[in-house]
């Protein structure tokens, strides 16, 4: 599910496009651009605008490596998901705003229409006409907003549906992406206590080391000879 979601939060961005985008960097590495205009079918210049309109969204990153031998720059891409998602979820609550004004609305206000021309009027619009059709002339029909109210009803419940999808994957990419940092941390606390361990070790052998070289600057005292007893007469 979390796939179709990307897609579908490209496709806001870049249009169809998006879904052959998310097939192609959908992965934990990042993917050569050069890689991603040719499955594209498109030139590289076509594909780095295609992939900027996304990296401006927040929705890909990107890291570039220098060729040693050509010496430009080639970049490589990879999907955000966290907020890739986190930003579709945004698009779901404004579509829902959206739903809950325009039901609002129809509960409180009249609408009219022209069954010749099929356009809807709102009642102000309506009285400024007299009531007639600006395109035809023909009378204004007032209009059942009934089952337009369930239809939008019925729109918002599924948008409502998918953001609570969204939400339990948002909460799993967390999780993941917080077990890779918690993993990170240990690590580097390791690699320090290593650190600390050797620079410890380092210093002891450093220590025997000047221990040594002093006591073979300090001559060594001379015994003295032993006193000579008095003869026994």
């Amino acid at each position: 599910m979390q796939q179709k979601f990307l897609k579908d939060a490209f496709s806001l961005i870049i249009g169809k496009q998006g879904e052959d985008i998310v097939n192609i960097i959908d992965s934990k590495k990042y993917v050569n651009e050069f890689l991603i205009a040719k499955k594209l079918d498109l030139t590289i210049n076509q594909t780095r605008n295609i992939l900027y309109k996304l990296l401006d969204s927040g929705l890909i990153s990107s890291i570039r490596k220098k060729d040693k031998k050509k010496g430009w720059y080639t970049y490589f891409w990879k999907i955000e998901s966290l907020k890739t998602m986190e930003f579709l979820r945004d698009t779901f609550l404004k579509k829902i705003e959206q739903f809950q004004s325009n039901i609002k609305s129809r509960e409180s206000k009249q609408f009219y229409f022209c069954e010749r021309c099929n356009i809807e009027y709102t009642g102000e619009n309506a009285l400024l006409n007299n009531f007639t059709c600006p395109e035809c002339g023909s009378l204004l029909t007032l209009k059942d907003n009934t089952k337009v109210i369930e239809e939008l009803r019925k729109e918002m419940d599924k948008i409502k549906k998918q953001k609570e999808i969204l939400e339990q994957d948002i909460s799993e990419e967390k999780e993941k992406l917080n077990k890779v940092r918690q993993k990170g941390l240990k690590k580097e606390e390791e690699l320090k206590k290593e650190e600390k361990k050797q620079r410890a070790i380092k210093r002891k052998k450093e220590a025997e080391k000047n221990k040594k070289a002093l006591n073979k600057k300090i001559p060594k005292k001379i015994k003295p000879l032993p006193k000579k007893g008095k003869k026994k007469k």
